[in-house]
């Protein structure tokens, strides 16, 4: 976690940089399409705040009140997030109507295009860490960090492209309608950073393919069972929450079954770092013939 919050810190420091240098390439050049650029930054930066904040409840340990943890923090962070980037997209689209309806000549705009592209660069390198590190360390917050700064950097290319396109060609409306396209892009990045959250804050089950692993986890690991059967799970922040009933042979000792569930335990903890996980044993007439054979 401590990692985490080092890089939710990082997010913070480079987009106050990225945010000053598109201030400044807009100041330079009065480009509507480039103050929408910049106006994605300043939710960048209160984004990436929130995130350290979520970041940081969701590291306390489980207490009284909270007996599963605070890892659903996170997911509130994301939603903020996406809130947060639909305002803006909107906020983008007022002033691109008002530039549309009064276009005019963009000042110095090969300087202010260069100071932009550097931001650029910036922070496309910054996203490839939040989304490499976000899904290695399994945090919500920094991934739906990552992926807002994935679409600012596609809309920001988009921008550069088209303020040149508007400086060669001398059309000043492109500049309106830039903003206007970037503000729709901001839009569709907003919903999907919202709805993936909200899955989460739903408890929607892990995905096929770590559903498929945990199934062969137990398979592999429960020597002594007959089957496990009602698997459930679900994530929260950096936590996987397992659930299944195991079915063992109706002599056996509770020592030995709880043995067999502690070696379960071991191996999911193994493939799972932050994995929580609940075994009820069943005795054989219990069992179900499905879900999980015991190799």
């Amino acid at each position: 976690m401590e990692r985490t919050q080092k890089i939710a810190t990082g997010s913070i420091l480079i987009g106050l940089v990225v945010l000053a240098l598109k201030l400044m390439a807009w100041a330079m050049t009065g480009s509507v399409a480039l103050l929408s650029d910049a106006m994605e930054s300043i939710v960048n930066v209160a984004t990436a705040i929130a995130a350290l904040i979520a970041i940081r409840i969701a590291a306390r340990p489980a207490d009284s009140n909270h007996p599963y943890g605070h890892h659903k923090a996170e997911f509130f962070s994301a939603v903020l997030e996406g809130v947060l980037i639909i305002i803006a997209a909107l906020f983008i689209l007022r002033e691109a109507a008002q530039a549309f309806m009064n276009p005019r000549v963009l000042d110095a705009p090969l300087t202010g295009l260069a100071v932009n592209v550097a931001a650029n660069i910036l922070n496309g390198v910054w996203c490839w860490v939040l989304l490499r590190e976000g899904r290695r360390l399994r945090s919500p917050a920094l991934v739906a960090d990552g992926r807002h700064l994935l679409s600012d950097v596609v809309s920001s290319v988009g921008v550069a492209v088209g303020v040149l396109l508007a400086i060669l060609t001398g059309w000043v409306l492109l500049d309106p309608i830039l903003a206007a396209l970037v503000a729709v892009n901001i839009l569709w990045s907003g919903w999907r950073v919202v709805s993936t959250s909200l899955s989460g804050l739903m408890d929607e089950a892990v995905p096929e393919g770590e559903l498929e692993q945990i199934r062969a986890v137990i398979s592999d690991a429960a020597e002594g069972a007959i089957e496990a059967h009602d698997l459930k799970t679900r994530q929260a922040g950096q936590a996987t929450f397992i659930e299944f009933h195991l079915v063992v042979d109706g002599d056996t000792s509770v020592t030995s079954a709880h043995d067999i569930c502690d070696r379960i335990e071991r191996a999911l903890h193994a493939e799972f770092a932050d994995a929580q996980v609940t075994i009820h044993v069943e005795p054989e007439d219990k069992a179900k013939h499905s879900g999980v054979v015991v190799l």
